[in-house]
């Protein structure tokens, strides 16, 4: 999984049909997303409750391409290993989740895993700024974690851009999640992001079996982020 700034698309399987994800997967991969992310939640760490590392390992034989695993779920370390099992790509653990994020970042990367850092909206950057080094992705969460149809927090675009300049010419994604539409993803790639997740942005108007305002949804989405 070599490094590429380039704009990727991430569309969330937590906005797809749960009783179709297979299907749901392959369709948004053949309509031109780049990644599939996949929103993992405990119900204690966030308020809802989704799915964890069996539903990830069945999904795994239908996404050809990245795996994009956001873990929002407290302690986390026990799961590591879990989800790297279920063949996740991307391990993506909150700053806030466990006392040390550190170790649970060398974890993840020591079972050959990029390491995502999410940070509520409420989380400064001081921490961050010591884990550069271990980290492959910062996932800068643009609404309160837990439910999908938030709207934008525009007070974290200042954040986005701080971490532009923080991490320089560091091969670290930034991505945005949550409230990502065709009028704030501009607002977001214009302050350094370059993976977008979406839910309900891209998943509207489509199903499975007719997928194509899906590609529609994409294209869309990357065109305005391109419009920035």
């Amino acid at each position: 999984m070599a490094f590429d700034r380039s704009l990727k698309i991430a569309p969330s399987i937590l906005a797809a049909d749960f009783a179709n994800f297979g299907a749901e997967c392959r369709a948004i991969e053949a309509q031109g997303a780049d990644w599939v992310h996949v929103d993992v939640m405990d119900g204690h760490f966030v308020p809802n409750i989704t799915f964890g590392p069996a539903m990830c390992a069945a999904l795994r034989p239908h996404i050809k391409g990245v795996m994009d695993v956001h873990l929002m779920i407290a302690p986390v370390d026990p799961f590591v290993d879990a989800f790297a099992a279920a063949g996740a790509d991307i391990i993506t653990v909150h700053l806030e989740a466990g006392p040390h994020i550190h170790r649970t970042m060398q974890a993840i990367r020591s079972k050959g895993k990029k390491a995502g850092l999410a940070i509520n909206p409420g989380t400064g950057l001081d921490a961050v700024s010591q884990l550069l080094d271990t980290t492959d992705l910062i996932c800068v969460m643009t609404v309160n974690p837990g439910f999908g149809g938030q709207a934008f927090l525009s007070s974290q675009l200042a954040k986005i851009s701080s971490i532009r300049q923080m991490i320089g010419d560091r091969p670290i994604h930034i991505e945005v999640d949550g409230g990502v539409t065709l009028a704030t993803a501009p607002l977001a790639t214009a302050a350094g992001a370059d993976v977008l997740v979406a839910g309900s942005a891209l998943f509207k108007g489509g199903t499975a079996l007719q997928p194509a305002a899906y590609g529609e949804n994409i294209r869309a989405l990357r065109k305005a982020a391109a419009d920035e």
